[in-house]
């Protein structure tokens, strides 16, 4: 019977249900064959490095899910004041809500009648609606829909410089997180002729609701870039022609020497607390200040963006380039 042979190898190990003691059965030659590099830390399953690497790319994940969402929501503009502003300033917007039941004063009036010439929805909702809407504002019984800002590609910026036949002037902002700020720069750049302003995707401000109306609606017609990573759009920007230069109040360099102002030229506005970040100001061609009366420490940075441009735009009609 089978299993009953007494030949060796036949044999069976007592204890064991079946199977042959002797010989490896390929099981040896199959152990000598390698296995490969040992993986990376963040590779092998259970090691702390992958799961710090899988927790990071999980948080990463459910950012860019915040974002595209964040992207895709609209924006309120509350208050009656806000609104009447905007709409004077023609910032784009989809529909005016007005809470049922409000005292109706001259700017709700106006309000009312300035959307409905422009041909925006002009909507009744409970005053508890808008409080969801516009997340617990001050609204005043009004509040303004603006739609999510359409933003430019940094490459986009240079290429209509380029195409409008005048040397590029290009701004680009770095920490600046007021959306004031932001529309004062816009405003500033538009009325200075610069051909676009570009901030970086994160701990920045966006074209808000905010930053809309504080531009004076310049934003509709200058265009504004969001780039993934500020550093390498400046370098891009270097590696054709574009000369960038930082605003600092550390420089020992001013305004007065800026004598890059007729050519190709980036300037960059850092934050009114810590100013340019380290990277961002190894890749600037030239860092300079603006020349203040002893005791004032440092200018709101779309004040000094507006001081820069102007200086710009001074030497460039001097010299015949605009």
């Amino acid at each position: 019977m089978p299993g009953n042979s007494k030949r060796r190898g036949a044999m069976r190990k007592p204890g064991t249900k079946k199977g042959a003691v002797v010989g490896s059965g390929g099981q040896r030659r199959r152990g000598l064959r390698g296995k490969g590099p040992t993986p990376p830390a963040e590779m092998r399953p259970g090691h702390p490095a992958q799961r710090r690497a899988a927790a990071a790319e999980k948080k990463a994940q459910i950012q860019d899910k915040r974002r595209r969402a964040e992207a895709d929501t609209p924006d309120y503009v509350a208050g009656r004041n806000p609104v009447v502003e905007c709409l004077r300033a023609d910032v784009p917007a989809t529909a005016l809500y007005v809470a049922s039941g409000i005292d109706i004063d001259d700017r709700v009036n106006d309000a009312v009648r300035n959307a409905a010439d422009r041909g925006i929805s002009v909507l009744e909702v409970s005053r508890h609606e808008l409080d969801r809407l516009t997340g617990g504002a001050m609204h005043q019984g009004v509040a303004l829909q603006v739609p999510p800002f359409e933003y430019a590609h940094p490459d986009d910026l240079l290429e209509g410089a380029i195409g409008s036949g005048e040397p590029p002037l290009l701004v680009a902002l770095d920490g600046v997180t007021d959306p004031r700020n932001l529309g004062a720069v816009v405003r500033s750049a538009a009325a200075f002729g610069a051909h676009g302003v570009a901030v970086p995707q994160r701990r920045s401000a966006g074209m808000t609701a905010v930053a809309w109306r504080t531009s004076a609606g310049t934003a509709a017609k200058l265009p504004v870039a969001r780039a993934t990573n500020l550093t390498r759009t400046l370098k891009d920007w270097a590696a054709r022609g574009v000369m960038v230069v930082g605003l600092d109040a550390d420089s020992t360099a001013t305004v007065d020497d800026l004598d890059l102002a007729t050519g190709p030229l980036a300037v960059v506005v850092g934050s009114e607390g810590r100013g340019l970040s380290r990277l961002v100001r190894e890749t600037c061609d030239l860092v300079i200040s603006i020349p203040m009366a002893s005791g004032v420490e440092s200018l709101n940075a779309s004040v000094a963006a507006g001081v820069v441009l102007a200086e710009v735009a001074r030497r460039r009609r001097q010299s015949g380039r605009v």
